[in-house]
């Protein structure tokens, strides 16, 4: 048996990246997917591709995030796992980055998965799954990335929280939290530091493995953590990403 077969699960920033990866993992082991993402069309994209359902959501948005646990429930009958990856990044220091940054980084990468957990909890029964896209910079500083750094410390420390309220319900939510990886966010960071790619990319491999990860590697940790493999595992946060926080 497939790994998710029989399961439905809502994947947040499913559009690209680790979040469009994930979708379609989640989908070759089984599970009918809501691919949520601010992005309508790529979410769309998304969902034809493994025959799921797409959802045009902001995840800052408490009616936008009800919507999106109605809907998944109201076409699939249930709600087992949920995987809070949405998210930005402003990489600048705390002198050059404006308020209204500030709080959308924090309404993105923060606000959305309590959100998104006190609407799907409710409609989970036991033996649910949440994963919250952490990073190893919520784990330890980084430069030029106050806001992005703080917000993921959040999600860290607020993934083991969740984590303590909802065990006796048989709810289990860990964070993976992956090192620098290929998807299109990276690129972005390289464009807002003014940094040539090669040279920024070269720098981001350099960690143990020698490389940066690939969006398939994180959603196999993903996986791990959504699925009754890790039936013993919450308020974890697993580092994934080739030695670099070691």
């Amino acid at each position: 048996m497939s790994a998710l077969e029989g399961k439905v699960a809502v994947v947040t920033g499913g559009a690209s990246g680790i979040g469009r990866a994930t979708a379609r993992l989640f989908a070759q082991e089984g599970a009918k997917v809501v691919v949520v993402d601010i992005d309508g069309p790529g979410a769309e994209a998304v969902a034809k591709e493994i025959d799921g359902l797409a959802v045009q959501a902001d995840v800052s948005s408490p009616d936008d995030c009800r919507r999106v646990v109605e809907t998944a429930t109201g076409t699939y009958g249930g709600l087992h796992v949920l995987f809070n990856n949405a998210g930005i990044i402003r990489r600048t220091t705390a002198l050059d980055l404006d308020v209204e940054e500030w709080d959308r980084v924090m309404a993105v990468n923060v606000r959305s998965v309590f959100l998104m957990c006190k609407y799907a909890i409710p409609a989970m029964t036991e033996g649910g799954s949440i994963v919250n896209t952490g990073s190893g910079w919520g784990l330890k500083g980084g430069g030029n990335a106050i806001s992005y750094c703080a917000s993921k410390a959040a999600v860290v420390n607020m993934t083991r929280a969740l984590a303590i309220d909802h065990a006796k319900a048989g709810i289990r939510v860990n964070s993976v939290n992956p090192g620098d990886t290929m998807t299109p966010m990276l690129r972005d960071e390289a464009k807002q530091l003014g940094e040539d790619w090669t040279a920024f990319e070269a720098d981001a491999a350099d960690r143990p493995m020698g490389r940066s990860g690939t969006p398939d590697e994180i959603a196999q940790a993903v996986l791990f953590l959504a699925s009754d493999a890790a039936s013993y595992v919450t308020g974890s946060a697993l580092v994934v990403d080739g030695g670099g926080l070691a």
